[in-house]
């Protein structure tokens, strides 16, 4: 690993199998961290932009980045939270419900969330009376979902914290990392911690964004520095076969604009690998992800919707139309850059998340304001930077539209409504 200063570290290996095999498919802009939003006192400041660079390891078909960012950098003064969204908190509502119905988890042992954010999946495990535990490095958010009474570990998951609360409170029938497991550079870490904490029949189940959905539909936007690794089912099998577990079942949830969930277990657990796991091996093989001239072809697809994108928006612009943005999720960080949608095409924007608005976005400063500031503004058009939750977002705003408002979503093609 070369140091780029104390911000990022430049890594050679693949993060999956150590191979040093890597091959550059995919540059992007450079951006700042997608969630370092600043406030009004910090807008003299330039902010630091980082590599975005996808490389493909030619032994084991892993995509990922190789600049990883210093994670309390990104982690510690994090402004995401589950709990905002009533599309995320029924998501995880089913979550625990599908994984209590498969599994049968013992009461007597604990449910372990990595990255639990707000606790609003542990909730969910609450209300069935299990003993849960939530770890998370951002510590606002941290102290906040312990004072909600989800009781939440204010640190960075390793394998040291995981012996000690092995040591203090004995092992867990279920951990749980939702986009986590793609967030972190040492897996191999968090899996020797998981291991030292599974009961001999328990499950790790996680999620993250799938490679088969960001490579169909050009979601470019979900490669950003929080998000390392862009997984898919081929390298996972070899990567929990190495470390003594096994990936025994896989399914496609739409979350994020297409997301893989996972289910492992120790490599003696009692369940057989199950026909799903054959089956997205498959598909990818079908689609040639384990090739890299396959993601050579990417960036003309991402150049393509930029020209139809700023095409439309210049556009409007140019006929003295006002658009603000709605959402500002951390993809839209990646949007913005590659796109280059600066002040000077969106005029702000929106979000309901309170740890967001007052602030300004990432290295554009664009101001994040109220969903109030839409009946104030009156903007003419909205551009739907949170376009995984369009529907949502349009029927929630229909007052908008019904006054003549248009709404402009970006990907995965991009459509005026």
């Amino acid at each position: 690993m070369n140091l780029m200063g104390n911000s990022c570290i430049r890594r050679s290996s693949c993060r999956l199998c150590g191979s040093e095999s890597l091959i550059k498919v995919v540059s992007l802009e450079s951006t700042p961290p997608a969630n370092s939003f600043i406030g009004p006192k910090d807008l003299e400041i330039v902010q630091e932009r980082f590599p975005l660079e996808l490389f493909f390891c030619k032994k084991c078909a892993h995509l990922q980045l190789t600049d990883v960012v210093n994670p309390s950098k990104l982690f510690e003064n994090y402004v995401y939270v589950s709990g905002t969204s009533p599309t995320f908190v029924k998501h995880f509502e089913d979550y625990a419900s599908t994984v209590i119905s498969r599994f049968s988890p013992s009461k007597e042992d604990q449910i372990i969330d990595i990255g639990s954010n707000d606790g609003t999946l542990l909730s969910f495990f609450q209300k069935h009376e299990y003993k849960v535990i939530g770890i998370d490095p951002a510590q606002e958010i941290a102290k906040k979902a312990t004072d909600n009474g989800i009781e939440t570990i204010p640190e960075f998951f390793t394998e040291k914290l995981a012996n000690k609360i092995f040591t203090e409170r004995g092992a867990a029938s279920v951990i749980t990392a939702n986009n986590v497991f793609a967030h972190a550079d040492d897996l191999k870490g968090i899996i020797q911690g998981i291991k030292l904490l599974l009961n001999p029949s328990g499950i790790f189940v996680f999620e993250v964004s799938y490679l088969v959905d960001v490579f169909e539909k050009t979601l470019f936007d979900t490669i950003y520095h929080e998000h390392l690794a862009y997984h898919s089912v081929g390298p996972l099998i070899k990567f929990f076969q190495a470390n003594g577990m096994e990936l025994i079942e896989v399914e496609r949830v739409d979350t994020h604009g297409g997301s893989l969930r996972g289910f492992a277990q120790l490599s003696t657990g009692p369940r057989p690998i199950g026909p799903s796991v054959e089956r997205l091996l498959k598909l990818e093989k079908d689609l040639e992800l384990d090739k890299s001239g396959t993601f050579q072809g990417f960036e003309s697809r991402i150049n393509s919707i930029k020209v139809e994108l700023t095409r439309t928006l210049k556009g409007l612009k140019a006929q003295g139309k006002k658009i603000a943005g709605f959402g500002a999720p951390a993809k839209a960080t990646t949007l913005m850059y590659q796109f280059g949608l600066g002040p000077d095409l969106i005029d702000f924007i929106v979000d309901d998340s309170p740890l967001k608005q007052g602030l300004f976005t990432p290295g554009l400063h664009i101001p994040v304001l109220p969903s109030s500031a839409i009946q104030e503004k009156s903007p003419d058009y909205l551009l739907i930077l949170a376009w995984n939750f369009a529907k949502p977002i349009m029927q929630k705003n229909s007052s908008f539209h019904n006054s003549g408002g248009k709404f402009i979503i970006p990907l995965p093609k991009v459509e005026v409504v």
